[in-house]
């Protein structure tokens, strides 16, 4: 069955780092465009990144833009995002999906993608 499975979340300090993978599974990874979402407490979610199958074309929320790289390998089932220069304000469960239509360009608009994973953890608290 398809199935995306996030992981790398943890604690970490202002001005840190930190990766998160996106396990992909019972689809073929290279079709599809991946995105990255993240919802903090008592907010919306928020479209934080994504890349395009094949052209690895990418697209960031302004309040990440310089600070977090998303990337993608397609042989290996996987997308990551990386993330530095972190701040408290992106302390929030970080999500991947998957877009709904094989072959489209991105966008970071949340109903466009489905499935979803379940999530992992990022807190950025000193």
């Amino acid at each position: 069955q398809v199935q995306l499975v996030e992981s790398g979340g943890g604690l970490v300090q202002p001005g840190g780092s930190l990766r998160l993978s996106c396990a992909a599974s019972g689809f073929t990874l290279d079709s599809y465009a991946i995105g990255w979402f993240r919802q903090a407490p008592g907010k919306e979610r928020e479209g934080v990144s994504c890349i395009t199958p094949r052209d690895f074309s990418t697209r960031y929320a302004d309040s990440v833009k310089g600070r977090f790289t998303i990337s993608r390998d397609n042989a290996k089932n996987m997308v990551y995002l990386q993330m530095n220069s972190l701040k408290p304000e992106d302390t929030a469960v970080y999500y991947c999906a998957r877009y709904r239509i094989s072959f489209a360009q991105c966008d970071l608009v949340g109903y466009k993608y489905n499935p979803w994973g379940q999530g992992t953890q990022v807190t950025v608290s000193s």
